[in-house]
């Protein structure tokens, strides 16, 4: 395996040019970086519409993920998930009058869908999840997605849903990828914190499975840097949606990639191809079995994702946020924490001293030592809710901060939104329930952005 993008800035280095370009260190150090931090200059291809060495990288990862076809992102999979809504709607072309492009969606969607859907003036119509919707998880079954199809006058431009997502939970990409083909409805997949999916023994990734794109944050969960992702196509859709990446990547991308993290995706496809699904298979085992010691101890640990360790702190009497501090004085610093959870994100780069201090924990935490009676924590709310306006109508309306509880009854602006998770509670022109409102409460999120009256 390549890696033309690092090869040619370590080329570039060498002939020590002269500088007159940007960035404005001119390669001088300050942090340690700047050597290799380089902007689009002759030779280092472009990242948008390129044929140079970004192109031949990209290639490369389509390879390896077995894609139809691979784009870099610099900007997260934020970009990637405004890419995949425009390139549907551009393939799509003009609807007939009156009718309002949407898309089917399971309700736990990024923030980052919802802007989308604001810059590109796509509607929403949430699909029923199979259980009470929790802010972070929002399973939808096939038979759902099949009914839902059937009953549309019009149908969506695409299906729209999140796995693995915050808590870990995987939806049935499969049987959702076959009622989708079924109805000529291409199934778009968040996939951010899954990019290592395909790399197990048992295959799990969107594209495995037929989706017909799909983002992954490369850097959640794959040794790059932060701000790095990958938009990938599947081959059925390659003629479909392909000739558009570019235009709708540039469509909400800057002009100013970093190089930075263009190196670390080539770099990374050379671990790919080499050791990593070894090493993926070797921690699988051990996160299995580290999940079974904490159960063992009497810690609820839940079922989830192979890379993701989902403590339920709330059956053991704790809140997450609580348990997360106690985990600080073991060296511990979790991905994300709320009333009920506490949730570590693992990779094959954590090492034997990290399961140490988990296991240290494990013996002394008060979860264990001091149980009390579980919490009744509620994170869940009604999908029945009102659109009263547009997601682009809302967020572009005039507006206002209210208190949490001075919402109940307004409509919801810009998206009021705790990071992580980066789940709207009440999406663009939504009106506020008393069910919003108490969650945002618990999320901390004490004043609310509404539409002036």
């Amino acid at each position: 395996m390549e890696t033309p993008i690092v090869d040619f800035v370590k080329g570039y280095n060498k002939n020590d040019m002269t500088r007159f370009h940007m960035p404005g260190h001119k390669g001088h150090v300050f942090f340690g970086c700047e050597p290799f931090d380089i902007t689009e200059i002759k030779g280092a291809d472009v990242l948008r519409g390129g044929d140079g060495i970004i192109h031949d990288s990209q290639k490369n990862a389509a390879v390896l993920f077995g894609s139809g076809a691979s784009f870099y992102s610099t900007e997260g999979s934020t970009l990637c998930i405004k890419a995949m809504l425009a390139i549907l709607k551009i393939a799509h072309g003009a609807c007939a009058d009156g009718v309002r492009p949407y898309l089917l969606a399971a309700r736990n969607v990024h923030r980052s869908m919802m802007d989308a859907c604001a810059l590109l003036d796509l509607d929403l119509c949430f699909l029923q999840s199979q259980a009470g919707t929790n802010i972070c998880s929002s399973l939808v079954c096939a038979e759902t997605l099949e009914e839902t199809l059937c009953s549309c006058n019009t149908l969506p431009l695409g299906v729209y849903v999140t796995s693995p997502d915050y808590l870990g939970q995987m939806a049935d990409l499969a049987t959702l990828s076959r009622v989708a083909r079924k109805w000529g409805v291409p199934l778009l997949v968040d996939n951010a914190h899954g990019a290592y999916l395909h790399f197990l023994e048992q295959k799990l990734h969107p594209m495995d499975f037929g989706a017909a794109m799909c983002c992954d944050s490369a850097h959640k969960t794959l040794p790059v840097l932060t701000g790095a992702a990958y938009l990938h196509i599947h081959k059925d859709y390659l003629a479909q949606f392909a000739p558009y990446a570019e235009q709708a990547l540039s469509l909400f991308s800057s002009t100013s990639p970093s190089y930075l993290l263009l190196q670390s995706l080539d770099l990374c496809n050379v671990y790919l191809a080499g050791e990593y699904q070894e090493k993926l298979k070797e921690l699988t085992k051990i996160v299995q079995d580290l999940k079974e010691e904490l159960r063992r101890r009497g810690i609820c640990v839940r079922d989830s994702e192979p890379l993701k360790i989902v403590i339920d702190t709330a059956e053991n009497g704790y809140s997450g946020v609580e348990i997360a501090e106690e985990m600080r004085e073991y060296g511990i610093e979790c991905e994300y924490a709320d009333r009920q959870y506490v949730v570590l994100m693992v990779s094959a780069e954590n090492e034997q001293r990290d399961w140490d201090r988990l296991f240290c924990w494990a013996e002394n935490t008060r979860m264990v030592h001091l149980k009390k009676e579980a919490l009744l924590v509620s994170m869940v709310w009604n999908e029945k809710t009102e659109q009263v306006v547009s997601v682009r109508e809302a967020v572009l309306a005039k507006s206002e901060w209210v208190p949490a509880r001075e919402s109940i009854g307004r409509v919801c602006a810009a998206g009021t939104i705790s990071c992580p998770p980066a789940i709207p509670i009440a999406v663009s022109g939504e009106r506020i329930t008393e069910e919003m409102a108490e969650l945002f409460l618990q999320f901390g999120m004490e004043q609310i952005c509404v539409i002036k009256e």
